[in-house]
């Protein structure tokens, strides 16, 4: 249990009741993420589902409202430092880690911000429209699996926070939530994808940075919940 509440404590701003913890107690809480992500999927769904009565738009609205809300814009931070990098610096690996450690937000970084809020808004509004409320509390639960992945097979670049996960995911761990995963398959086929976007940005990640970073998990968990919302909205209709 206190693995689960370290980790509401860093991927939310829910309030949660004080824990003794050390360095490892946290690192081990990396392992509970998944757990994590389900209890941010419960309240977006449910946000989006309550005002979703009024109309589909407000549903949306309400549900990104939420999902900002409730991560503290975590991961959003760490996709606009990635697309920073990225952008400032695409053919050199060391000038991308340099920007990457830049507190400043850049052009490239609002852009990369805009455009995930306007797509996951877009294809909330569509969720929300079809009804699709129990396969959207599994997208975050999803996401949040890849962080699992990317600190096991992914060397940490510098002695951040990637580095102090890294020796405490095991493949227990992640075995144990890709079964749940695929069980969870049973309610929404279409979530099956997080395996394989994850896969693919593991290997992003490794060829054009060579490691992880704190931003990096980031900005995994980011595209990874848009690419779930986009196969959601494609399997529906099938």
């Amino acid at each position: 249990m206190k693995g689960l509440i370290l980790a509401l404590q860093f991927l939310t701003r829910l309030p949660m009741p004080r824990v003794r913890a050390d360095e490892a107690d946290f690192a081990r809480s990396m392992r509970w993420f998944p757990a994590g992500g389900l209890v941010i999927g419960i309240i977006i769904a449910g946000s989006a589902w309550a005002c979703a009565r009024l109309d589909p738009w407000t549903g949306a609205l309400t549900g990104l409202v939420a999902w900002v809300a409730v991560t503290g814009a975590l991961h959003l931070d760490g996709l606009s430092d990635l697309a920073d990098a990225s952008g400032a610096a695409h053919k050199d690996r060391d000038r991308m880690l340099t920007v990457m450690a830049d507190p400043h937000v850049g052009s490239f970084g609002v852009v990369a911000i805009a455009l995930q809020l306007i797509a996951k808004l877009v294809l909330l509004h569509e969720l929300v429209e079809a009804k699709l409320f129990l396969p959207l509390i599994l997208v975050p639960f999803a996401a949040r699996i890849g962080p699992l992945v990317w600190t096991r097979w992914l060397p940490p670049l510098h002695n951040g926070l990637a580095a102090r996960f890294a020796s405490v995911v095991r493949i227990l761990d992640i075995g144990g939530w890709l079964a749940l995963l695929a069980a969870s398959a049973f309610l929404a086929p279409a979530i099956l994808a997080a395996p394989l976007l994850i896969a693919v940005w593991w290997l992003w990640l490794r060829r054009r940075i060579g490691g992880v970073t704190g931003d990096c998990h980031g900005a995994g968990i980011e595209l990874v919940e848009t690419g779930l919302l986009l196969a959601l909205l494609v399997a529906s209709h099938f």
